[in-house]
């Protein structure tokens, strides 16, 4: 691209040195920095991008974008200076993919917990419908079939355009991104015009980042402003009626605001419903009449996912009965109370589950079908939120015997964890183990036929992080090894 053509997206900027021509690629990883690029000087949570600089030089950058002067070669780069390096890679990334999201269907989901639910139940559907459709979130990048792996729920503002214009290559339609608090608090989606964005829930998550549940939720409303003030287009937020910041959240944006829920009034209701070993029935109250719904995803919790992801698509034209007879046979989200097929007389379930909702919510949701007892795993990850621990294991004690771990210790130690999950605990039926390989081992080990066992904390993932390494970790693989030792005497 021609570089002054890129740059007129930033207004303030000191430029020293000469600057190139073109530019042929603009990164902010300096390993993969190629010749004739630009590299975009930003601050990570223990890397600061400043610090490559000359390392991107070295490597044939030819245009350096920083908020301070750098020691660098201006015989073999330019330097430009600006406020917010961030900021201007949102401008830049915008610019030299030529806005993408404003040629595609862009679809938002944030709340604490079943963003990556709905986002995955849209995708679903979309793709059910034979319509195009990508997806960015937890589980990865999904370009219509094709997986990638990816580091963060909310990818960087660079990543996300260019993922962006990866599908518009594919003459892919529809882009669903799952959006975490911090992608928005560090202003990884500016840019990204949304068509349809949605609020899930709000309850503690996150607070050893943002500190209180008001800046958690002042976080989460960011999201909003991102469908602008044009209203020339339409655009649409869907919210939760049942969740006590849906008033605040509707005052976020002029645009049509479409509701669902559980207990009040709402655009999209779902009434007399119930609850099943394998399936979750309910009538459907919507803008188009009512309907019988009948889906594969358990508990009252998922009930809140499907009408969320319903009340997006009906925003962008699909019929409710369409809607209504593809949830019929969706499959589980993966990670996402996913019951694990063993041979063992057990019924075995992977969540995600690391809020103390969501350990709730996944309890509640097998209560109904409870023949034995209820085991449940809680594990949480080292360095982080100590404040949620104790309710956590609150929660968890709604199970009749609960085992004590951790999910990503990283540097704490196993004790500093479990002390702290300990404190919450309302009944003496629990274990403490630090190992989790363990831990899940003894879930098994302890069950008898009829029991219904929880693995939660890791859902869909299959590492570890101790330290800052990654190991090899599947909960599910363990215990389907565990169950054949137990009830097959097979390995």
């Amino acid at each position: 691209m021609i570089t002054y053509k890129l740059l007129d997206s930033i207004k303030l900027k000191t430029i020293y040195g000469e600057l190139p021509s073109e530019i042929n690629e603009v990164h902010v990883d300096s390993r993969k920095v190629t010749e004739g690029s630009m590299f975009v000087c930003t601050r990570g949570y223990t890397v600061d991008g400043h610090d490559y600089a000359q390392m991107a030089v070295e490597k044939g950058a030819t245009l350096i974008v920083a908020e301070k002067q750098l020691d660098i070669d201006l015989n073999k780069a330019a330097l430009i200076v600006v406020k917010d390096s961030f900021k201007a890679l949102a401008q830049l990334s915008n610019k030299y993919y030529d806005y993408p999201s404003r040629k595609l269907t862009v679809f938002g989901v944030t709340g604490t917990n079943g963003k990556t639910t709905v986002s995955n139940l849209i995708h679903s559907i979309l793709k059910k419908d034979d319509r195009s459709s990508a997806l960015s979130g937890t589980i990865g990048f999904n370009l219509n079939g094709e997986l990638l792996p990816s580091e963060n729920t909310t990818c960087d503002n660079l990543t996300n355009q260019q993922m962006l214009q990866r599908a518009i290559n594919r003459d892919i339609q529809n882009f669903t991104l799952e959006v975490s608090s911090h992608g928005l608090a560090l202003g990884r989606l500016w840019g990204i015009d949304f068509d349809v964005v949605a609020f899930t829930n709000l309850s503690h998550d996150h607070l050893d980042y943002h500190g209180t549940m008001e800046h958690y939720g002042y976080a989460k409303g960011l999201l909003f402003s991102q469908l602008g003030q044009d209203l020339q287009n339409p655009k649409y937020a869907v919210l939760n009626a049942d969740d006590e910041w849906y008033e605040r959240y509707s005052y976020m944006t002029p645009h049509e605001v479409i509701s669902y829920g559980l207990e009040g009034h709402a655009d999209f209701k779902a009434e007399n419903v119930k609850y099943f070993n394998d399936l979750t029935k309910f009538t459907l109250v919507s803008p188009q009449g009512s309907f019988e719904v009948e889906m594969k995803l358990l508990g009252k919790f998922n009930v809140y996912n499907v009408l969320t992801a319903m009340a997006c698509l009906y925003a962008k034209g699909m019929e409710v009965s369409r809607l209504v007879e593809i949830v019929r046979d969706l499959p589980p989200v993966s990670g996402r109370m996913e019951k694990v097929e063993m041979e063992a007389p057990l019924s075995v379930y992977i969540d995600y589950a690391h809020t103390p909702d969501a350990i709730e919510n996944a309890i509640q949701s097998v209560l109904p079908f409870k023949e034995n007892k209820i085991i449940f795993l809680v594990g949480t990850g080292g360095n982080r939120d100590k404040t949620k621990r104790p309710t956590m294991a609150e929660k968890a004690s709604l199970a009749d015997y609960v085992i004590l771990t951790t999910d990503d210790p990283r540097y704490e130690e196993y004790d500093s964890i479990l002390k702290d999950l300990e404190k919450g605990m309302q009944h003496e039926q629990y274990a403490l183990i630090g190992d989790r390989a363990e831990a899940v081992k003894h879930a098994v080990e302890v069950s008898e036929p009829g029991d219904i066992i929880i693995f939660a904390g890791k859902g869909h993932e299959d590492y570890q992080i101790i330290e800052n390494t990654k190991y090899p970790h599947s909960d599910k693989n363990i215990a389907i090894e565990e169950s054949k030792l137990k009830y097959c005497g097979t390995e």
